[in-house]
């Protein structure tokens, strides 16, 4: 798994309950229906299957790994909602999890030449930009598994 960028500097999350980090790694916070097993992410309030009377949701953690399903590159600066100390192109990816989800992330970790569809990845805590207070404000991200992976 990748690690945060800068250990000593404190870290905040770019909103909350998107993400957390624990001994284990990172993963996406999400739900899973208790009745149909649908999972969902960004955490839903309740089932949004229309065939499931279930209804009832709880959190659980998702995605520390995935194959990359699609992606583009981002070659213009995103728009001022978008922060980040550094700008150069970046991709931006369709990750298919192994809970049956995508999401989209951020691809971090590789060169954009090595992008590659069904490439495995693992989930990555990345640094936007260091707001005023000098905290490191992160996000998750997708980046290829630290020893290159299995295909």
């Amino acid at each position: 798994m990748a690690v945060i960028e800068d250990p000593v500097t404190e870290q905040v999350p770019v909103a909350e309950d998107l993400f957390r980090v624990t001994a284990d790694g990172a993963a996406l916070v999400g739900t899973r229906c208790t009745g149909c097993g649908t999972h969902y992410f960004p955490k839903s309030l309740s089932c949004r299957n229309p065939r499931c009377e279930a209804k009832a949701v709880e959190q659980v953690d998702l995605g520390r790994s995935g194959r990359l399903y699609s992606y583009t590159v981002q070659a213009y600066r995103p728009p001022a909602l978008f922060r980040t100390d550094s700008w150069a192109p970046y991709a931006i990816g369709l990750v298919e999890l192994p809970e049956g989800l995508r999401v989209l992330a951020m691809l971090v970790g590789s060169e954009l030449s090595d992008l590659r569809i069904e490439m495995p990845l693992e989930l990555a805590v990345h640094v936007l930009y260091r707001d005023d207070q000098g905290r490191d404000v992160v996000t998750y991200a997708y980046a290829p598994p630290a020893g290159g992976g299995a295909s």
